[in-house]
């Protein structure tokens, strides 16, 4: 039985939402795989998987099976009780990493609001309260949020809404001497992305994450990694640390977590977890029997051999190819990044442009993302298909081969 929907279309996004967004000129309706169909059948090859969201494309069949069959057993019980998806999840989760103990929430903003909170209070019970500074990269990005948005070190994003949360410094990224002037024994944590996402696809220095990890050490503060863009599979393991073998005592994961359908966690160990007692913080859907059967399913694929090692084995076909096509037409000096986030950064007579590639890969019929005005970014399906990468990136070629003719 189909229902009868009011048509809609992009000009009623003006009338109708808030304005913070400016959303691309047409409506996706349809995906399957890293296809995407819009309002009038133009059919698009999408690289940009809902900014690392999709980690399995549109409409994967496992996804769609485990969101039905859940969708007609329980959606939501509240966490004054619990349910066997949220015990289920948490059980892989803890037996796949360094973690002991897991908390659901339902974005990477409150995963992240979760790890500061879950910082300071261990600070606070266990050094008093003079322990509570927190230690960020400049350009980092950690959600939106009042307090992730001042631990994020993009002032642009967290200016203009009255008097900032006191304790946070900011330091650049991968400066190891930086951190080393900046940390104290009033810090409580040190919070940082394995890899940069958003501002530029910046992946960190193995040296500068090992430093971390023992300046936290040494002064009694809590290293917490963000992995709300890299986790899942994304960097062709199954969260960045292991990539870099140095393991945090607090990650946060989200987009991919759920492969489309909103859930994010906390990740910690037994030891700091007991410093959330009953009553110190709470979510009223986190943990949901939908999302969690959701994202059991996801891990079940993400968090096998195959699925890993094909993130590795694309990247070199995506890698290679970019490369190509940036030294062909003088558009990327490099491209970086780890598994299947990929930024290529603008060259110097093409800084700042990033937009015009957006928007130029568009007309070609291919998703592609920013990450800061000088950085285009890749951040596909972890089973995009060789064809796929081949098509879509056939056609970025041809929207750069226009773009650079103009």
């Amino acid at each position: 039985m189909s229902v009868e929907h009011a048509q809609v279309q992009r000009t009623d996004f003006d009338q109708v939402m808030v304005p913070n967004y400016a959303p691309a000129g047409f409506i996706p309706v349809r995906g399957a795989g890293s296809r995407v169909w819009d309002q009038s059948g133009r059919e698009l090859v999408d690289f940009t998987g809902g900014i690392a969201v999709n980690v399995l494309g549109h409409a994967h069949p496992a996804l769609v099976s485990a969101l039905t069959e859940q969708a007609n057993k329980l959606w939501h019980v509240s966490n004054v009780f619990t349910n066997e998806p949220a015990l289920r999840m948490a059980k892989k989760l803890v037996d796949a990493t360094f973690a002991d103990r897991a908390f659901f929430c339902n974005s990477g903003a409150e995963a992240n609001e979760a790890a500061f909170k879950l910082a300071r209070r261990v600070a606070f019970d266990l050094y008093g309260t003079e322990k509570y500074e927190i230690i960020a990269a400049i350009n980092s990005f950690h959600g939106r949020t009042l307090f992730t948005v001042n631990v994020g070190g993009q002032s642009k994003y967290s200016d203009g809404f009255g008097p900032k949360i006191t304790g946070i410094t900011h330091v650049p990224y991968n400066d190891l001497e930086a951190l080393k002037a900046a940390i104290s024994d009033k810090t409580c944590a040190v919070v940082l992305e394995p890899v940069q996402g958003e501002s530029g696809v910046i992946p960190a220095e193995l040296a500068y994450l090992q430093g971390a990890r023992q300046l936290c050490d040494e002064h009694n503060a809590l290293l917490v990694f963000d992995e709300v863009q890299t986790g899942m599979g994304r960097t062709g393991e199954l969260f960045a640390y292991m990539h870099y073998d140095v393991t945090p005592d607090i990650l946060t994961s989200a987009k991919s977590l759920g492969g489309g359908f909103p859930i994010a966690a906390m990740l910690t160990t037994e030891a700091l977890a007991k410093h959330l007692t009953v009553g110190t913080h709470g979510t009223t859907y986190g943990g949901n029997p939908l999302a969690c059967a959701v994202a059991e399913a996801v891990i079940d694929i993400v968090n096998t051999p195959e699925t890993l090692a094909g993130v590795k084995a694309k990247r070199e076909l995506f890698k290679t190819r970019l490369e190509a096509i940036g030294e062909q037409y003088g558009v990327f000096t490099q491209v970086r990044g780890l598994g299947l986030l990929l930024g290529c950064v603008l060259s110097d007579a093409w800084k700042g442009k990033a937009k015009d590639f957006f928007n130029a890969a568009e007309k070609e019929g291919v998703m592609v993302l920013q990450a800061g005005p000088d950085v285009i970014r890749f951040a596909p399906s972890l089973v995009v298909t060789e064809a796929d990468i081949d098509e879509g990136l056939d056609r970025f070629e041809r929207a750069i081969a226009t773009l650079t003719q103009a």
